[in-house]
């Protein structure tokens, strides 16, 4: 009985001794937190998407009638009051982009404001001096504004497919 008792006295003083910390484990996690989109049109993610002044680099070698595959980050400055049928966003540097949506499939809220990806193509168009002189006239322009018209005007466009609104 006696060598029962010290067997289970050792036996309890070496397993009280064993240091046998535990420390949690801590995984590396992604710290990116994800933002929360509204997601209009074509699925898309924010993965690769181009920055404003990125884009208008892009844009500047770009000739009318040129188009390039592209996703791009922007503000919006406008959105169609009827419809949302289209939105203009800033591009820095006092430049626009007009922003349509593929074949009308999807409109924007009316009341859309804040940052947006989209994904799409990205266009130049020119509007001839014979046009632009017509959009006056239709305007109700003094015929003094309409003969200083003398230059066409290039305009930046893009037609996506899908857009994310930053919610």
């Amino acid at each position: 009985m006696k060598k029962i008792i010290l067997l289970f006295t050792i036996s309890l003083v070496v397993l009280s001794c064993k240091d046998e910390t535990k420390t949690p484990e801590t995984k590396a996690e992604d710290t990116k937190q994800d933002i929360a989109y509204a997601s209009f049109g074509k699925e898309i993610n924010d993965a690769d998407a181009l920055t404003s002044e990125r884009m208008m680099e892009h844009y500047k070698g770009l000739k009318a009638g040129d188009t390039i595959n592209s996703k791009v980050k922007g503000k919006i400055i406008e959105v169609c009051s009827k419809k949302g049928c289209w939105m203009t966003l800033d591009m820095g540097d006092d430049k626009q982009v007009m922003v349509k949506f593929k074949d009308y499939g999807f409109f924007m809220p009316l009341n859309a404001e804040g940052e947006v990806v989209m994904n799409g193509k990205a266009y130049v168009s020119e509007t001839s001096v014979d046009e632009l002189k017509h959009y006056a006239a239709d305007a109700g322009k003094s015929e003094e504004e309409i003969a200083a018209i003398t230059d066409p005007k290039f305009e930046y466009g893009f037609l996506a497919d899908g857009v994310l609104l930053k919610q």
